[in-house]
């Protein structure tokens, strides 16, 4: 006779015979699968010269303006440059005139990032009056280079080097392009922010003061070499945060830009292999993804934190 088997406890998982991990490798299997088959049919067309991914972030003058040595041409940086500061004094201007006492859904957002500016970046460094007195800068600075950094993931008609003809018209092509990966901008930014927590700093305590500060607690029985080593390596820190500052911005928006002209298809035309898209371009979303979702708002927090930190560490009582 044959026996029956007992069925399974209703509150038992059920099994549907493979593994997560097996998925994972089947999928993979067959992603692989279609691009050495896309290989076999397209073929290798030979490396392409002419391709030049540098020109991206080429900055081409499309109105020429000199002042002597000086260059104020205008092109697709200054372009960016004027968006995001028009979005951030638009944003601002709205906080300020149009809050309701029941929000909507745009203002519920821009009050979690007003709450986010005031009491977790400006507040966690500064408190009372120069919380206050700083709080515009801080938030004007943490809006322009979030929106800077998300117009960079928007393709825009900024190429000049490729058109298309619409309605006879010829327009330059969709590319992406952001002003924090150009490193003069970050670089001014820095230098506002570095300027300006010295002047406070002295301001604050008074110029000799200031630089006394510098130095921390506990050093009252050491020699003066000593303390003048230190004081030394906490003016180099100092220098040194013009660098940590504006690169930090720089480099991440520039490789998350590079990623995505890479994987969303110039790796492809550079080598001109076509079936090396079909490998890259996935990746090219989930860097989108990453970049919009998480790079383009924790730097701009990132930043505008450590200038709150700088002005709130100049003008503190202790080092």
């Amino acid at each position: 006779m044959e026996q029956a088997t007992a069925p399974a406890p209703s509150g038992a998982p059920q099994r549907d015979g493979m593994s997560t991990k097996a998925k994972v490798f089947i999928g993979l299997g067959i992603y692989l699968a279609v691009a050495v088959l896309l290989l076999l049919i397209f073929g290798n067309a030979g490396k392409n010269e002419e391709f030049k991914p540098q020109n991206e972030f080429k900055l081409e003058p499309w109105i020429s303006i000199h002042l002597g040595s000086l260059d104020l041409s205008i092109n697709k940086a200054v372009l960016y440059l004027v968006l995001a500061s028009l979005a951030t004094i638009f944003t601002m201007v709205w906080i300020a005139r149009r809050m309701h006492q029941k929000p909507n859904r745009v203002q519920t957002a821009v009050e979690v990032a007003y709450d986010l500016t005031k009491n977790t970046i400006t507040g966690g460094s500064l408190s009372g009056e120069l919380a206050a007195k700083w709080f515009p800068f801080i938030a004007a600075l943490f809006f322009w280079i979030w929106f800077s950094n998300m117009l960079g993931f928007l393709p825009l008609p900024t190429n000049t080097e490729h058109h298309f003809t619409l309605f006879g018209l010829e327009i330059p092509s969709f590319a992406i392009y952001a002003a924090t990966a150009n490193i003069a901008i970050p670089l001014v930014l820095t230098l506002v922010v570095w300027l300006s927590y010295h002047v406070e700093g002295i301001r604050s305590k008074g110029l000799v003061p200031y630089f006394k500060s510098w130095l921390p607690p506990g050093l009252e029985n050491m020699s003066p070499i000593g303390k003048g080593a230190i004081f030394v390596i906490e003016v180099i820190s100092h220098f040194v945060r013009l660098i940590s500052l504006s690169v930090r911005l720089f480099a991440n928006i520039l490789a998350g830009h590079l990623l995505l002209l890479f994987m969303g298809g110039g790796l492809a035309v550079l080598l001109g292999i076509a079936a090396l898209g079909a490998l890259t371009f996935p990746l090219a979303f989930a860097f989108f993804i990453f970049e919009v979702g998480l790079v383009a708002t924790l730097q701009a927090f990132i930043f505008s934190t450590l200038s709150a930190i700088y002005i709130g560490g100049a003008t503190s009582a202790t080092h």
